[in-house]
């Protein structure tokens, strides 16, 4: 039971912390299984409650039996407090970012509905990685290539620092039957390619500990983009993002003045996530590379211009 003692040490310092209950999303596949299965038995020690919120994403025939199965294997832990929930999926920009949506939708609203301490998410080391090189392949900034964090907020992913296979030998240990999502398997997915063949060819070529590295390289850029981030916030706190001085923009150093910038187009009404970074460089130009230029139209209406030596945003 060498597996399982190694969850229970994750899960144990978040349990000590709660003082009612716990909510875990559980997909029936072996991380989730694992992640509930490490809480369930580490609970009964700190009189925690645990809720199981199983998704039923209904894009696959038979995904009510899937969830019924995920729910067997709960009860076989000993969970009982079980809920099942079924999604609409609406296919927006893709599936997996649509069912994702789905998703937490149905998760924020199981939080308004039991107020536990914390939510549950089963991501282990392996997504981490495989988050990584993603945002590399898409040429993604410091806060997309720092990856997922432990803590956000109400949501919590406890064995982010675990690897896959740890999980799936903490099912073996206990006698679960795991699901094996199908869409796991589908090339069509980038996550999968990357699952199936970028890692095992970095591990080959480069010799193992890449998955390590790679987490280890997001926890890292987390702590730099907090960082930024954290400058950014401070920098506005005594200004007006409707009105604010070239030059002394123009003395932030880039990656401050970029976050900045997406902080005062965002709280002049763009959408969330609308912003690229084609937009940001848009009105970089206006503070860095000012030939007369006019105002630089963006998402929701937002236009943006020098005016006086001042960069003046507004909604029309």
């Amino acid at each position: 039971m060498k597996s399982t003692l190694v969850l229970r040490q994750a899960v144990k310092p978040w349990l000590e912390n709660a003082s009612a209950r716990i909510l875990i999303g559980v997909s029936g596949g072996a991380d989730s299984l694992a992640l509930a299965l490490a809480t369930y038995q580490e609970a009964s020690h700190h009189s925690v409650e645990v809720i199981a919120l199983i998704i039923d994403h209904g894009l696959q025939e038979g995904s009510d039996k899937t969830a019924q199965s995920a729910a067997e294997n709960l009860r076989k832990i000993g969970i009982i407090n079980i809920e099942i929930v079924r999604v609409h999926v609406e296919i927006i920009d893709g599936l997996e970012a649509s069912a994702r949506r789905a998703r937490y939708s149905a998760f924020d609203a199981a939080i308004v509905q039991y107020s536990p301490d914390y939510f549950f998410l089963a991501h282990t080391k392996n997504d981490q990685a495989e988050s990584v090189l993603l945002g590399l392949a898409r040429g993604s900034g410091t806060r997309s290539l720092s990856g997922m964090a432990e803590e956000n907020g109400i949501y919590i992913r406890p064995i982010l620092h675990i690897d896959r296979s740890t999980t799936e030998e903490v099912c073996r240990e206990n006698n679960l039957s795991p699901w094996v999502d199908p869409h796991n398997s589908d090339d069509s997915y980038a996550r999968v390619r990357v699952r199936k063949n970028i890692l095992p060819i970095l591990e080959n070529d480069l010799g193992p500990g890449i998955i390590d590295a790679l987490s280890r390289s997001a926890r890292i850029l987390r702590e730099d983009a907090d960082a930024l981030d954290q400058y950014a916030d401070d920098f506005l706190k005594a200004k007006t993002s409707q009105d604010l001085d070239v030059e002394l923009l123009a003395t932030l150093p880039k990656a401050v003045r970029s976050r900045v910038l997406r902080r005062v187009i965002l709280a002049a009404g763009a959408p969330s996530g609308s912003i690229t970074a084609d937009h940001v460089a848009a009105v970089e130009a206006l503070i860095t590379a000012w030939h007369g230029q006019g105002e630089v139209s963006l998402p929701g209406g937002v236009k943006v211009g020098r005016i006086s030596g001042r960069l003046s945003l507004s909604q029309g």
